[in-house]
């Protein structure tokens, strides 16, 4: 014979009363029937299952909960330049040290240099002509649950 499949249950209610068999981890709101998991971590990202029996009916509505740990502020480094026919270009690469899922954007607050910072992706090539003496881009590193911005603000190209 096979092992039978043995599920954890958090919490029963039955007739208007309930057991939260987690109450150090977990807390139940009857106004909302929501149950929040305390201190959430990493290992609480998994498929849940709300169950509702009625009778001889049995209703199982799958839940996946997903724990995103916050992104920090992005690092931006200049990974190459060059001065060549009156422009100046750059290659930047944005990266944040922590976080969950995270994608990368660049853009400017600037509507005269928005042309030259708008790229989606943690890589920025950046050309822009040397009349222009500051350049700043702004990179947005962000996942689900949070958003943060690093700016890199170039100075004039030069020989020197």
């Amino acid at each position: 014979t096979e092992d039978p499949q043995r599920k954890l249950v958090l919490l029963n209610y039955m007739n208007g009363n309930y057991t939260n068999y987690m109450e150090s981890r977990t807390r139940f709101h009857k106004s909302n029937f929501s149950l929040e998991i305390l201190n959430t971590s990493r290992q609480d990202r998994q498929l849940y299952q709300y169950i509702v029996n009625k009778g001889s009916e049995e209703k199982v509505w799958p839940v996946q909960l997903e724990v995103y740990e916050p992104v920090s502020d992005p690092s931006i480094e200049l990974l190459a330049w060059a001065l060549a026919n009156g422009s100046c270009t750059v290659t930047l690469n944005c990266t944040a040290e922590r976080g969950d899922h995270v994608s990368y954007s660049w853009g400017s607050g600037d509507a005269g240099t928005s042309g030259f910072c708008s790229r989606n992706g943690s890589l920025l090539h950046l050309s822009y002509p040397l009349r222009n003496t500051s350049i700043a881009c702004s990179c947005t590193a962000s996942n689900p649950v949070s958003s943060r911005v690093g700016t890199f603000n170039s100075s004039r190209c030069s020989y020197e």
